[in-house]
């Protein structure tokens, strides 16, 4: 054996050396990721809404705006992913293949990213109609029989947020001395660098008193919804200064934290998210009517029977529903006397709701109510599954853009199921 001298060569790593590197963006991802299916299905949405505040022309000076195929895809391919930060899916565009193959050489920051779904309510709200009206048109869907479910979700606020009246007064004061302040100072200070970080604490300060001045007008809410505790002084209202929105609310474990509660309307047939609202309601009580009149004005249609659990119904919704041609499927709470059977039909029973008792002792309406579980219930589990465990958002409208999204992305995932060419 040759016996050598000297150092080995060998070929080490060297991250100093600037590299061009050769990339096929087309080649990122495999002719057969699902990715390419994402972007078919945005290319096929009308986004016109979305174009139309674009000011930015061909002979015109000025950057151009990210193409909002783009931004949707991206939150698609997200909400796909469960995840639901502005910051982690621009992330994801600098190191995964998929969000690179979507941007296309295109470079999304987190803020263009946040506002396009924060932004974007009425425009999600339109999508979601249109893309269950294609699937009605191809016979897809038929909205006959239909199931409603709420579940509550973690808002973006910490127990530890909420302050009473009293202490949100004294808040105010100290956030509009603190802005007094910062604006003086930067009339004052002539020098560019602190005139900037000035402004930046200005505001931040700006943003905390507005949030301040939201939780103030929340107050006269929480304070109506309070009850008393057994005729005693009703307990104090408080209010989150991080989301003044959100309410204190009896969670699936029985404990209590700030939340928002969250409602879908879905065929029982094809699993398809028909309707979706976002309230700080802590009761699912009352909320089939309203959702019974967005069905209808997105689709001109009433379902012929409405599924829904007993923390749903009240005699006045079965009501109004029946008048709608509406046939409810619910459980019938058993009175407190024992001695009184929950179906018995009442003297002060309107027609609408004797036939709703008469109805729910047949086996045949003990079956159809089986289907709720298998479609409301299931669909509110993928929600969760991806990623819909506390919301990242803050406010109503924002948190119902989140919940467009979901409901769109999931009604995509289903139009591939029922029809793979649509």
């Amino acid at each position: 054996m040759t016996k050598h001298s000297g150092k080995r060569r060998i070929a080490e790593a060297d991250r100093t050396q600037v590299r061009v590197l050769m990339v096929d963006p087309d080649g990122l991802v495999p002719d057969d990721d699902p990715v390419r299916a994402v972007w078919s299905f945005v290319e096929r949405l009308d986004l016109s809404a979305f174009y139309e505040p674009i000011k930015a022309f061909e002979g015109t000076a000025g950057r151009p705006p990210i193409d909002p195929k783009i931004l949707m895809a991206l939150w698609i391919q997200a909400t796909l992913d469960g995840i639901g930060s502005a910051r982690e899916v621009a992330r994801m565009c600098e190191m995964h293949a998929r969000y690179q193959w979507i941007c296309g050489g295109v470079t999304p920051g987190y803020h263009r990213l946040s506002d396009f779904r924060s932004n974007s309510e009425q425009e999600l709200d339109t999508l979601l109609t249109d893309t269950v009206a294609v699937m009605m048109h191809k016979n897809l869907v038929d909205l006959k029989r239909v199931a409603q479910d709420g579940m509550k979700v973690r808002a973006s606020a910490g127990t530890g947020s909420f302050r009473s009246g009293k202490r949100l007064a004294e808040l105010r004061a100290i956030a509009n001395e603190q802005v007094r302040y910062l604006k003086e100072e930067i009339e004052q200070d002539g020098s560019a660098g602190s005139r900037r970080r000035d402004a930046a604490r200005k505001r931040a300060a700006e943003e905390q008193l507005r949030r301040i001045d939201e939780a103030l007008a929340e107050l006269p809410d929480v304070q109506k919804r309070k009850k008393s505790n057994n005729g005693k002084k009703k307990s104090e209202a408080r209010t989150s200064t991080t989301d003044p929105q959100a309410r204190v609310m009896k969670m699936a474990d029985a404990g209590y934290r700030p939340a928002l509660n969250v409602h879908m309307v879905t065929d029982t047939r094809t699993k398809v998210i028909a309707a979706v609202e976002v309230n700080n309601e802590g009761t699912d009580l009352k909320m089939a009517v309203p959702l019974a009149d967005q069905i209808h004005r997105r689709y001109g249609k009433n379902p012929s029977e409405w599924l829904e659990d007993g923390g749903c119904v009240t005699l006045d919704g079965i009501d109004k529903l029946a008048g709608r041609g509406i046939r409810v499927i619910a459980p019938v709470r058993q009175p407190r006397s024992s001695a009184v059977k929950a179906t018995e039909v009442r003297a002060t029973d309107s027609e609408a709701v004797a036939d709703w008792r008469r109805r729910m002792e047949t086996e045949e309406a003990k079956t159809i109510y089986k289907e709720r579980g298998a479609t409301a219930e299931l669909v509110n589990a993928h929600a969760r599954g991806h990623g819909l465990l506390q919301f990242l958002v803050r406010g109503i409208r924002k948190t119902r853009s989140v919940m467009l999204l979901l409901a769109i992305t999931h009604n995509m995932r289903r139009s591939w199921a029922l029809a793979p060419a649509i």
